[in-house]
């Protein structure tokens, strides 16, 4: 968003910073993607209608495109054996993200006087969210509830 404030404000001058503010304010506000109620309301204001058309079209038409190729790229690759290697090889490292991440947040509250309590609520999200199918909402919802009943140690 500072990227298109520079832009359309600074360097090209086709929007005041009034008007990036109000294109801003009612993109938050409103429903769905925010960047494309930004957007449209920015086209609006450099060309109404056209405008709002054109640069909601630049923002998810090559994406769509982008989206169709590397659908069918997939679809023509997964019969050959080194594109599933690959494949299997981004899913792994995928997973190795989330879980280097997982451990980055948990890694503080882990290593502490009091270690029982992180490792249960990790433990608990792994069994209802793999053992149970439970989706992550009520999970996070759980635990948060459970943080509440179970308060950290300095914390009661």
């Amino acid at each position: 968003m500072a990227a298109l404030q520079r832009e359309l404000v600074s360097r090209k001058g086709w929007i005041s910073a009034d008007q990036y503010g109000l294109s801003y304010g009612l993109a938050r506000i409103t429903p769905g993607t925010n960047l494309l109620a930004f957007c449209a309301a920015a086209g609006w204001f450099i060309r109404r209608w056209p405008g709002a058309f054109a640069a909601v079209a630049a923002v998810t038409v090559p994406s769509a495109v982008l989206a169709v190729i590397l659908t069918h790229s997939y679809q023509q690759l997964r019969a050959h054996p080194a594109a599933v290697g690959a494949f299997n090889g981004i899913v792994a490292a995928a997973v190795g993200m989330m879980a280097a991440a997982a451990w980055l947040l948990i890694r503080s509250q882990a290593a502490g006087s009091s270690r029982l309590r992180p490792w249960v609520f990790v433990a608990a999200a792994l069994i209802l969210s793999l053992g149970f199918s439970l989706s992550p909402i009520p999970v996070l919802a759980l635990a948060a509830i459970t943080g509440l009943l179970w308060p950290g140690p300095g914390k009661r």
